[in-house]
């Protein structure tokens, strides 16, 4: 009877196991083997297929090797802010693959086929799904899809309007002027000049300009939420390294423990913002009219499309808000002022518009719009070192792009830093500071059109690049005022990508007061 019972129930789990079996075969091995094939068939080359890490273990090794010394003091950074892109495009062409675990990630460095993954008309091509402990970081609406998507974009969009964005401009003065009188502080002790690190500083400040204008609060209101973010975005990094395992995050291991514990602590402080505001709403009081109050206006009453939205999404759109305004521009303007330190033709160009400008009056934003050189310096900084130096998509559907045709779950990887470099698109120059490529706007700078691309493209371009562009010149013009700068000895140029390009050793910069403040 025993044997019988172990009979029957051998019978019934064999197809189950063989199912398994089969998926994991075809997961781990057939299917990729299989789009390798289909992309070769068409001439796209890379490394050959490895089972479950594909090219991930040259990769982090490629990345080691890079980051371990800096380099000259030029800007043919490429090799080393990504490293293993650059030597797949050195060995197998502009239109390669690299192997991000089982995906094959095509390298797409053409600018018009580029446009016509971010633009998408058919609606072949989405963002690659997420790892579970990735979305950690920030999710909100840059991780929606389809119709979901488009209702939140429309709804946060008002938020970012010009004439919003004008009612702003106290708020990033506030956090300027703040900034420089504790720089005028520091060099006033040092008899005249002093040097800094200016990336935590160029930090501070942008931390700042968000928690004022997005949730009507001060820096140091927001720093532990900000301090937990650089901390989890280290953490995101080292697990979009490994291949994703399912279930993997619910194992209790130290950093898995503190990924989820820094994740719980943000969103605690987000609640207890967001139950202040609340309270506001309910005594009648005005919320104001920063990014926060309209989200909070989205989830209690619904707009005319019928569209609201929880709590649990205002605190993933502040978590967004707060990583991607930060970060992205702290970093253009750190590298702004040692570019700037290192052409000190331009900072004084640039300095005598401002003055020409804006004199010693505070910036404001009639005067900022009327800073042309500042603009150009602003976009070629954004050319030779983008904040973000890929995008990503993926196909869900077999999808034409050119001369080529990629089957569904294929990644595209669109390297915005290559193109940047490129002088195929720029000229011989390409790796050159010359914002005069600038002067008669973007449309005219690269030789062929698309090729800068710093806030993405299409649809999904980036919602806050208007907010970002006023912030930038408003600072630098700012800056340039009160002080020049020139690049510390103690230096050394390493751009390298935790998910933004940043200096690896700091940025050291010897400032020097111009003159007392006026105001």
């Amino acid at each position: 009877m025993e044997q019988l019972s172990f009979l029957v129930l051998y019978a019934l789990s064999l197809p189950l196991l063989l199912y398994c079996s089969w998926r994991i075969f075809h997961s781990l091995w057939w299917k990729p083997k299989a789009l390798e094939k289909q992309l070769r068939r068409q001439g796209i080359s890379g490394n050959p297929y490895r089972l479950l890490y594909g090219d991930m273990k040259e990769e982090i090794g490629a990345i080691k090797e890079a980051w371990s010394k800096p380099i000259n003091l030029t800007h043919h950074i490429v090799p080393r802010a990504v490293p293993f892109i650059y030597q797949t495009v050195q060995r197998y062409g502009k239109t390669s693959t690299v192997w991000f675990g089982t995906t094959p990630r095509v390298i797409v460095c053409e600018p018009e086929m580029m446009r016509e993954v971010l633009m998408d008309k058919l609606g072949q091509i989405q963002k690659p799904p997420v790892n579970p402990l990735i979305q950690l970081l920030a999710m909100g609406v840059s991780s929606l899809e389809g119709e979901e998507w488009a209702k939140r974009r429309r709804a946060i969009t008002p938020a970012f309007h010009l004439e919003k964005l004008k009612g702003m401009i106290p708020a990033f003065l506030t956090s300027c002027v703040d900034m420089v009188k504790r720089w005028q502080g520091l060099v006033a002790k040092s008899n005249g000049s002093c040097e800094i690190d200016i990336w935590p500083e160029l930090q501070n400040l942008t931390g700042d300009v968000i928690s004022r204008t997005a949730f009507g609060s001060s820096y140091q209101e927001g720093k532990k939420i900000f301090e937990l973010q650089k901390e989890q975005a280290v953490l995101v990094i080292e697990a979009a390294r490994v291949p994703y395992i399912p279930g993997f995050r619910f194992l209790p291991t130290a950093k898995n423990r503190r990924r989820m514990n820094i994740d719980k602590q943000i969103k605690g402080m987000l609640r207890e913002m967001i139950d202040k505001k609340l309270g506001m709403m309910r005594s009648g009081e005005s919320i104001g009219d920063d990014l926060l109050g309209l989200l909070l206006q989205l989830s209690s009453v619904n707009n005319n499309e019928g569209y609201g939205i929880t709590i649990e999404d205002v605190i993933e759109e502040c978590k967004l808000f707060y990583f991607a305004g930060q970060e992205t521009t702290s970093v253009w303007l750190t590298w702004t002022l040692v570019l700037l330190a290192n052409h000190p033709m331009w900072q004084r160009r640039a300095r005598e518009e401002v003055i020409a400008v804006c004199g010693r009056n505070k910036p404001d934003f009639e005067s900022t719009s009327h800073l042309k050189i500042v603009t150009m310096i602003l976009y070629e900084v954004l050319r030779l070192y983008p904040p973000v130096v890929s995008l990503f998509r993926t196909t869900i559907k077999n999808t034409k792009l050119g001369e080529f045709v990629f089957p569904a779950g294929v990644d595209l990887l669109l390297p915005t830093i290559l193109i940047h470099h490129d002088r195929e698109f720029w000229g011989e120059d390409a790796e050159e500071f010359n914002p005069e490529r600038f002067s008669e706007g973007v449309s005219k700078a690269s030789k062929v059109p698309n090729a800068f691309f710093p806030f993405g493209w299409g649809p999904r371009i980036c919602l806050g690049q208007s907010f970002a562009m006023i912030e930038a010149k408003m600072a630098l013009a700012t800056m340039l005022q009160h002080f020049s700068f020139e690049l510390s000895p103690t230096y050394a140029h390493a751009p390298y990508t935790v998910l933004t390009m940043q200096p690896q050793h700091g940025a050291q910069i010897i400032l020097q007061q111009i003159e007392e403040t006026c105001y």
